[in-house]
């Protein structure tokens, strides 16, 4: 007899990861389409995840100095053509404020896609002095960037991000910043939302225009494509140079300070989808899910149900878990499926034989199983039992990649390695060329990822030309 689907409306993963992962941001209300194309409603659920990110990182980013701002949404376009690689960089994206009511601007305006510019023309402003420096801001903003091909939070035309952006007196103090911050990500991804990243320097093709260097955070989805999760960037003096920004150090010199930025976007939404999620739904991981548990009573039509199960609302909810009771008149079937497909780590059954015998059933949405716990305690247990739902998903996540990660030495390795075992993270040796870089997604399909120097070259060959490598790169297919 054929398994029994859970949710009919959910294509399986296998058979079509893309409808899959359609049906998934629908079925489980994440998201509703607009009459604008790449603008999406978020819904309460989605937005209640993005909460808890915001929440995460906001805490992190404050214990290390940082202060939120707010830049304004406009950019008059003379600001935005003061950094030439800047604008030429961002120009194919970019939305255009071309009438003020019903007269036209003198000075066009862009829709922010990013706000180098605006924090340049603020810090020209309000820096003089080395006593004026570091400047540590965030902002927590939405951005529009007009991408032509938009898929729910993974590109879309309008999406929210935090974008950080500092200024500092030394470039070593920047460079220390940019790399701080990469790191912050990485540890919130691994810690937070079970996703195991790998870090790395972006090559000087795919780096953030304006910048020096770039670094990101790269993670491998469940169908073997890559995602970057996060960025930080090195701007050097470059921006402050292009925005006449000086301060007077200790010797009374003008001098030109450093600058980083750095950002998340709600397409971590989207890589926690694709990271942890299967056909019957969401996987969320505890630390960023709206309900970490949800208590179902069974046969709550009996005497002393609810009143029991309300009280262990109560004292999970004393405990700090984000708990719901559902005490609707839906079947328990029908709700054992609605919490699985919107990915509540945990489940609590309670019933009249469990309430007798001083236990309840919880059932972990990550691996499905099921355990008798004692109602005694039960606040703790049940953090337990988060915490082992965050590393379990953690490990099932890093089995995942581990499973399809390949070290290759050259383009017929990768070729017949990608053919034989799917999508994933290929190791291979480059030379530093472009040309190279180029050549080998164009044979092979994937591109680089991120500069990868933990891992030693020497004695390699690029996996392309055969010269003398220099750097060990991650390549991969991505979205």
């Amino acid at each position: 007899m054929a398994e029994k689907k859970f949710v009919e409306e959910i294509t399986p993963m296998e058979e079509d990861f893309a409808q899959w992962y359609t049906d998934i941001v629908k079925k489980a209300e994440l998201i509703e389409y607009t009459s604008v194309k790449g603008c999406l409603v978020i819904r309460p659920y989605a937005y209640a995840v993005w909460e808890n990110i915001q929440k995460i990182l906001d805490s992190a980013f404050k214990a290390t100095g940082h202060e939120n701002v707010c830049m304004p949404m406009f950019i008059p376009e003379s600001l935005l053509q003061k950094e030439k690689d800047h604008v030429e960089g961002f120009a194919p994206e970019v939305a255009w404020v071309t009438l003020g009511g019903s007269e036209p601007l003198e000075d066009r305006l862009c829709v922010r896609p990013t706000s180098e510019t605006l924090f340049c023309e603020h810090y020209s402003n309000i820096i003089h002095s080395y006593r004026d420096l570091p400047k540590l801001y965030n902002q927590w903003v939405s951005v529009v960037r007009w991408e032509k091909t938009t898929r729910p939070f993974l590109r879309t035309r309008e999406f929210l991000w935090q974008e950080g952006h500092t200024i500092h007196a030394t470039a070593e103090e920047a460079i220390i910043e940019t790399e701080q911050m990469l790191n912050i990500y990485a540890d919130f991804c691994e810690n937070s939302l079970a996703m195991p990243v790998i870090k790395g320097r972006k090559t000087e093709s795919d780096k953030f225009a304006g910048a020096e260097a770039t670094y990101a955070i790269e993670a491998l989805m469940h169908d073997g494509k890559a995602l970057q999760a996060g960025t930080s960037h090195y701007f050097g003096d470059g921006f402050a140079k292009a925005f006449d920004i000086t301060y007077t150090n200790k010797e009374n010199k003008k001098v030109y300070p450093f600058q980083t930025s750095w950002g998340v976007t709600t397409r971590l939404i989207g890589a926690v989808i694709m990271t942890h999620g299967d056909d019957r739904g969401l996987v969320l991981p505890p630390a960023v899910a709206p309900i970490q548990a949800v208590i179902v009573p069974i046969a709550q039509h009996k005497d002393g149900v609810l009143e029991r199960c309300r009280a262990l609302k109560e004292e999970l909810a004393a405990a700090g878990i984000r708990v719901k009771l559902d005490d609707s008149d839906m079947s328990a079937g029908w709700k054992f499926s609605e919490y699985e497909m919107k990915g509540v780590p945990v489940r609590i059954e309670l019933g009249p034989r469990d309430i007798e015998a001083g236990n309840c059933v919880l059932a972990t949405r990550h691996n499905g199983e099921k355990i008798v716990a004692s109602l005694e305690n039960i606040g703790e247990t049940v953090k337990e039992t988060l915490e082992a739902v965050r590393k379990g998903m953690f490990e099932k996540a890093l089995a995942n990649r581990e499973a399809h990660t390949y070290r290759c030495d050259t383009l017929e390795e990768i070729a017949s390695a990608l053919e034989t075992n799917g999508d994933g993270f290929v190791y291979a040796p480059w030379c530093g060329c472009e040309e190279c870089e180029d050549e080998v997604k164009a044979k092979t399909g994937v591109g680089s990822r991120c500069i990868y120097d933990e891992v030693s070259v020497e004695g390699k060959k690029c996996v392309c030309c055969g010269k003398d490598a220099v750097h060990n790169v991650v390549w991969a297919k991505a979205y």
